[in-house]
């Protein structure tokens, strides 16, 4: 009996230790430490999964010319080969209409195929893809000399001086969704008292400010840029915008921890799979899916147009960045009385005055 009392007595007193220590400040030190750690990892190895080793998966190339010629058949599957992907082809009848299509970012490069393909004209976009464009006209050359084929190299939209890797406008995009969230966090921490209202106003503010000193650093400033300087600065707003909300909307629905969602979505998945540091045909297939339909993705699509293919602006970026602008706004109204901010009403506004103390 003595035993038993004992063993009741220090289960008693682990059970006591173990609230105590649940009650503490230690307790979510440690969950902290736990996460951090784990987010760390899954950080490097998000972006060392989509960049470190960028593969081709599928390219679409347009073909003019000879290309259903013996010789032309045997070049374009030497060139699959060797990329160990699928070149797919989209045959146009004229060379301007297969420029006109990378204009509408349906293809990536032009193959000319001349003389039954003995001859074959390539013509890159560095604007579309920095990396596809290098891989092509990295292997396209050598492909033919194995084949005895002449392989002319051209890049007929390059980019600009200032952005020669074609990372600028990642960087931007990933800037505007960074410091989307950070605001709204600050917003939560120094501002905790602002009503739903005015919380969704002043992430507008910060929005509108912070996209146009980003643009106007990257463009005016650098120079790194030549911006089409008002839909520059209106896709980054927005981006900051709906980055702001979906911590919001997340903060709402899970608290204190609103930050792993946040995290998760927009840097983990989002930035890695926006194409914007690696073209979408050189991602994991899930990801050149998954990005376009995210914030980052959508932002860098929009914004990739706006600067390098003026006048073939597409709606669908505008639309997903729309989308979870309005998702995340009606979370949070719908649920506002769940967000740890906002204030009592000053009975001093409904014309009635407070009861005494």
């Amino acid at each position: 009996m003595a035993h038993t009392s004992q063993d009741a007595d220090g289960g008693s007193h682990a059970r006591g230790r173990w609230s105590a220590f649940r009650q503490s400040p230690f307790w979510p030190a440690t969950v902290l430490v736990l996460i951090l750690a784990a987010a760390a990892g899954l950080f490097a190895g998000s972006y060392t999964y989509s960049m470190a080793n960028p593969t081709p998966r599928l390219i679409p190339t347009a073909v003019v010319g000879s290309y259903q010629k013996a010789g032309g058949q045997a070049y374009l599957l030497g060139l699959e080969k060797a990329l160990d992907t699928s070149v797919k082809v989209h045959p146009y009848r004229t060379r301007a209409a297969a420029h006109e299509a990378i204009e509408q970012q349906e293809v990536f490069a032009v193959f000319e195929l001349r003389e039954d393909g003995r001859q074959a004209v390539l013509d890159v976009s560095g604007a579309s893809g920095a990396s596809v464009a290098e891989l092509l006209a990295r292997t396209a050359p050598a492909v033919g000399e194995k084949l005895g084929v002449r392989v002319t190299v051209r890049d007929v939209n390059p980019l600009q001086e200032g952005d020669p890797r074609g990372l600028a406008i990642f960087y931007i995009s990933l800037a505007a969704v960074i410091i989307g969230f950070v605001g709204a966090i600050q917003l939560s921490v120094h501002a905790r008292s602002l009503t739903p209202v005015e919380r969704i106003l002043f992430t507008v503010a910060y929005a509108l400010l912070g996209g146009f000193a980003i643009a106007a650093t990257v463009d005016w400033l650098l120079g790194a840029l030549d911006l089409p300087f008002a839909e520059s600065w209106l896709i980054l707003a927005l981006t900051m915008f709906v980055s702001g909300m979906v911590f919001t909307m997340f903060n709402t629905l899970f608290g204190r921890w609103a930050m792993l969602p946040t995290w998760g979505l927009m840097v983990i998945i989002g930035n890695p799979s926006s194409g914007g540091a690696v073209s979408w045909p050189l991602l994991p297939s899930p990801l050149g899916l998954i990005g376009r339909w995210l914030p980052p993705g959508a932002s860098v699509n929009a914004q990739h147009t706006a600067v390098y293919f003026p006048g073939h602006q597409h709606a669908f970026p505008f639309l997903v960045l729309a989308g979870w602008a309005l998702l995340s706004c009606t979370v949070f109204w719908v649920w506002r009385h769940r967000h740890p901010g906002g204030r009592e009403k000053d009975p001093s506004e409904s014309g009635t005055e407070a009861a005494p103390s």
